[in-house]
């Protein structure tokens, strides 16, 4: 048995498969919401290709010890921010509104989704492995410092797209790995308390007005106060219909239990219903059940990616994870929240679930990460050459 297709075989199947399933929902949730729309017919099947493409890479990079993290890296960082600068340069607008794409190939390609990846990559080695290259790097302050600034950077140039989903990503996943990072948590504590009071200045000096009217709309809806349900508050009008007219069981798939299929997401939902508003379409047609089954799907794969974590042969590893669970976190609980106005619309997909080439391809890198991580745990990283695998033989 060769140690490639050993590796193959040792790759974490559940996972894959908890993968496969939730990407599958989410193709027929796409047939769903573009269901009637003119010019939307296709859009599942191009996530089916998009989809295989992402599990490629996904199984390529789960062969792949990804100790080649601590030189790729910052290679990635720095193709990263190269992308958000010819998004600035060159960059295109798309339905949302912010100039957040550029064209590759007659493709569009979304530089702030690898940002992503790449800035997890860099956090893992800055909080798990730089201390032992750099010895000056033990003390905790600095690694923050340094975390800190590869942090702000990437997420200011996004922040000024303007695309304040994607940015807002950044927070919690930095605080998710130093969290896990050997940093003492007095740190932790006076970082948070540090972002509250930026906080207010942030919001007066650093959003743009429609961010700021996003904000206030959400705040008066909460307060019962009266919003205008035909320019800012449209879509959280609606999808606060949506989402309580659905039910235990939804509407049925294609909206078959309302008249002439007029749903709500089918009658007053703009575009985005295949990406950023999915899980209200998902509400709609498949109720209340249909969602807690979405939501049951995606923990089931977070508590499996920190079962991951806590086998891990080092901290970099244990990093990658947590890393890549704290981004996963924050996409779903902000696309799911601001479907059902638990927070502001901020326009964030849902992974596996939303439509998109490159947010699909990048999130399945990121499991690809996972299962490298765990495919490698048993393999000591001081080994070189064939390794501990040709021993075992």
């Amino acid at each position: 048995m060769t140690p490639l297709f050993r590796k193959f075989l040792g790759i974490n199947w559940v996972i894959v498969a908890n993968i496969i399933v939730l990407i599958t929902f989410g193709i027929y949730a796409i047939y769903n919401a573009a269901d009637g729309r003119k010019g939307f017919e296709g859009m599942w099947s191009k996530q089916v290709v998009l989809a295989a493409v992402g599990l490629i890479v996904l199984i390529g990079v789960a062969l792949v010890d990804y100790k080649w993290l601590r030189w790729g890296a910052w290679v990635m960082y720095a193709v990263a921010i190269g992308g958000l600068v010819l998004v600035k340069m060159i960059g295109v607008t798309q339905n949302s509104g912010a100039r957040s794409w550029i064209l590759v190939g007659g493709q569009t390609v979304q530089p702030s989704q690898f940002a992503i990846l790449a800035g997890i990559s860099v956090l893992a080695i800055i909080f798990g492995d730089l201390q032992r290259v750099a010895p000056i790097f033990r003390y905790p302050f600095l690694r923050i410092a340094l975390g800190g600034v590869m942090t702000v950077v990437p997420m200011l140039m996004i922040l000024k797209e303007p695309d304040l989903g994607s940015a807002m990503v950044w927070g919690p996943t930095f605080c998710g790995m130093i969290l896990v990072g050997s940093i003492p948590f007095r740190y932790l504590i006076a970082l948070v308390l540090s972002v509250l009071i930026v906080l207010p200045v942030a919001y007066y000096f650093g959003l743009k007005p429609y961010q700021k009217d996003r904000i206030d709309t959400y705040i008066n809806m909460l307060m019962n106060k009266k919003v205008n349900i035909q320019e800012s508050a449209w879509v959280p009008y609606h999808l606060q219909l949506a989402v309580g007219s659905s039910g235990f069981e939804g509407k049925g798939p294609l909206s078959r239990k309302v008249p002439e299929q007029r749903s709500i997401h089918r009658t007053f939902f703009p575009n985005e219903a295949i990406n950023d508003f999915i899980s209200g379409v998902i509400c709609e047609e498949f109720g209340f059940r249909g969602m807690v089954l979405l939501l049951t799907g995606l923990s089931f794969l977070m508590f499996q990616c920190i079962f991951v974590a806590f086998y891990a042969r080092d901290q970099m590893g244990r990093l990658i994870v947590v890393g890549v669970v704290a981004a996963m976190m924050t996409y779903v609980f902000m696309n799911v929240g601001m479907n059902i106005l638990l927070v502001p619309i901020t326009g964030l997909p849902l992974p596996f679930i939303s439509y998109g080439g490159t947010f699909m391809v990048v999130v399945l890198f990121m499991f690809g990460l996972v299962q490298s991580v765990w495919v490698h745990r048993n393999i000591s990283p001081a080994r070189t050459g064939r390794g501990r695998e040709d021993d075992e033989e």
